[in-house]
């Protein structure tokens, strides 16, 4: 049997003037196999046409339906109404990046600054032909780079991290994967010199407590506390 289920969104404007923080209260009709996505769907639709969330895939891909679902960040496309037995969700933006309305964020902006930041693209020294075969790669030390490559930057990370709530400019977990994922890189000619330059302070790889709230709520499973571990070591040597 279907049950009605109590989904409290957090609503403020902060470009209006008048608009002030609160929750707004919807009750829906469950149906089988439905996720907060759906369940938003339907509020706009049916309930709150003003009601702001972002989405693109639905499939967990693209990171933008991140939001904070009874204070644990994650994705609204990958969340079950049905696991929450009492049937009522709270819903909050991710903290840490600007809120543009609601339950919308601007992770773009940040990101971006990010990936600047770390100079997030391969540094060679050679020129490429793509008139010729590209230059081959052992399959091991691709497949370390495709794993690091499959985070998809929706914040959840960064909304996890006790650093990135107190510190503006640290990097977060995903900012060192980023990193990580270069160094696998064996088409990357930096070495820990180069990177201890753009992350070797507390805004960067020292700045990380090891509280795990990164990898525990990674909707990919990345092995983030393992690459901020071993680039953590690689980098305490640098002189």
């Amino acid at each position: 049997m279907s049950r009605k289920i109590t989904i409290k969104a957090l609503k403020y404007n902060p470009l209006s003037k008048i608009s002030k923080p609160h929750f707004a209260t919807y009750e829906l009709e469950e149906t089988s196999g439905m996720t907060l996505y759906v369940a938003l769907t339907q509020i706009r639709e049916k309930f709150d046409s003003d009601l702001s969330f972002d989405f693109v895939c639905r499939a967990g891909i693209c990171g933008s339906c991140a939001m904070v679902v009874n204070g644990k960040p994650s994705l609204a496309c990958r969340t079950l109404t049905k696991d929450f037995k009492d049937g009522i969700i709270e819903l909050m933006p991710l903290p840490v990046f600007k809120l543009i309305k609601d339950l919308s964020v601007n992770t773009g902006e940040w990101m971006a600054r990010m990936n600047k930041r770390v100079e997030s693209w391969i540094h060679t020294s050679k020129i490429t032909d793509i008139s010729k075969i590209e230059t081959k790669v052992d399959p091991a030390l691709a497949q370390e780079t495709f794993e690091l490559d499959r985070c998809i930057e929706c914040g959840i990370c960064v909304a996890s991290c006790g650093t990135a709530l107190m510190r503006e400019d640290f990097l977060g977990a995903v900012g060192l994967n980023r990193v990580a994922r270069f160094k696998a890189d064996p088409l990357d000619e930096r070495n820990d010199e180069d990177f201890y330059e753009l992350i070797g302070d507390d805004n960067g790889i020292f700045g990380c407590m090891s509280l795990l709230g990164c990898e525990d709520n990674c909707p990919k499973h990345l092995p983030l506390q393992n690459q901020i571990a071993f680039i953590r070591r690689k980098l305490s040597s640098v002189n």
